[in-house]
């Protein structure tokens, strides 16, 4: 969110007013002496406006160009100023247009944020009225208009700190409320998570704890095998999430009731994958957990990025007779009886 006044209008109500100081030129241009600098300043003039208001840039006006804006003041200045005669009754009147036209000039440079530069330009005007403009003196910055470009300026300055604060300000407001709101969508989705996995945990294990309650917790062996087969299956609803569909819960629960050790792992590696993609790959998942006598099979998701989104291994353990007999477990031997690379994408013949 920023906040920020149309571009187009700043744009119009300088070049109004930079119009209107090339206009009033034009009017007075039989006053001085010698017409020729007064042209000269006009086309510079109009030159730096046009430049300053139609730049391509960046917002903030860059250096090089509200030092160029500072020049052009200080030679329209000094183009016109020293062709005019002061001291005669009225003043230079409306030939002093130059004050004005620096003003804006100025001013457009603040508000593009050059500030020091604009200011510069307001002290020059003022030493150049009070130290060179000898007729005029210290009171021809009243009569000469330098109070009023002066405090455009000002106003400007004042304007441009106050909405690049205000922007500011709006930005880490804008972004403090996307952080509240990324919060409060995970603390809904954790809320959301706990009931789910509640309502699962609750329809799977029901049965089983209605009948540890009327037998007063008194368990035969198969109840209690049967406790574990259900363990089992809720640990995989946590840890397997996405692996799981009906076809590989009943293979799963088959395999463990024939006495071999399953671990389901997803790891985040099919959540890209669509719903006909992923129903592809669960019943391969499937098939391959029914076909095999492994003792350990262990599915685990792929990292998003390889063509594999599923590999699965079984394992068949072997035992020498004689060393499970003396009780050394580390002489038990693994033999890979299943290699299984599920790709993303279908083979293509």
């Amino acid at each position: 969110m920023n906040i920020s006044v149309p571009r187009y209008m700043f744009v119009g109500i300088a070049a109004l007013f930079s119009a209107y100081h090339i206009l009033l030129a034009a009017f007075t241009i039989d006053q001085p002496q010698y017409p020729g600098p007064v042209i000269v300043a006009m086309v510079v003039y109009g030159v730096a406006t046009i430049i300053s208001l139609l730049s391509f840039g960046p917002t903030r006006m860059p250096v090089a160009m509200a030092a160029f804006n500072f020049a052009v003041v200080i030679a329209i200045t000094l183009l016109v100023a020293n062709g005019l005669d002061f001291s005669r009754p009225g003043g230079a009147g409306y030939a002093s247009w130059y004050v004005a036209a620096s003003g804006t000039l100025l001013t457009i440079t603040s508000t593009r944020g050059r500030h020091t530069f604009a200011w510069l330009g307001i002290g020059f005007l003022v030493v150049h009225t009070i130290a060179i403009v000898g007729d005029v003196g210290p009171a021809g910055i009243f009569s000469l208009g330098i109070v009023g470009s002066a405090s455009w300026v000002g106003v400007s300055h004042v304007l441009s700190v106050a909405m690049s604060k205000a922007s500011k300000d709006a930005q880490r407001f804008a972004m403090a409320e996307r952080e509240a709101t990324e919060w409060q969508a995970a603390q809904d989705a954790h809320v959301y998570e706990r009931q789910f996995r509640l309502g699962q945990t609750s329809a799977m294990a029901l049965d089983m704890l209605r009948q540890i309650e009327l037998n007063g917790g008194h368990l035969s062996d198969a109840q209690r095998q049967e406790c574990l087969y259900l363990e089992g299956a809720i640990r995989d609803e946590i840890r397997g999430r996405k692996l799981l569909n009906d076809a590989v819960r009943i293979e799963v629960m088959s395999a463990r009731r024939r006495g071999a050790t399953v671990t389901l792992l997803d790891e985040g590696g099919i959540d890209d994958l669509s719903e006909d993609e992923l129903d592809r790959v669960l019943n391969r998942l499937a098939l391959a957990i029914r076909q095999t006598d492994a003792d350990k099979v262990i599915a685990r998701t792929v990292p998003e990025g390889s063509d594999v989104a599923v590999t699965v291994v079984g394992l068949r353990s072997f035992a020498d007779g004689e060393s499970v007999a003396l009780g050394q477990d580390s002489a038990m031997e693994d033999e890979v009886d299943l290699w299984l690379e599920i790709p993303r994408v279908p083979a293509t013949r």
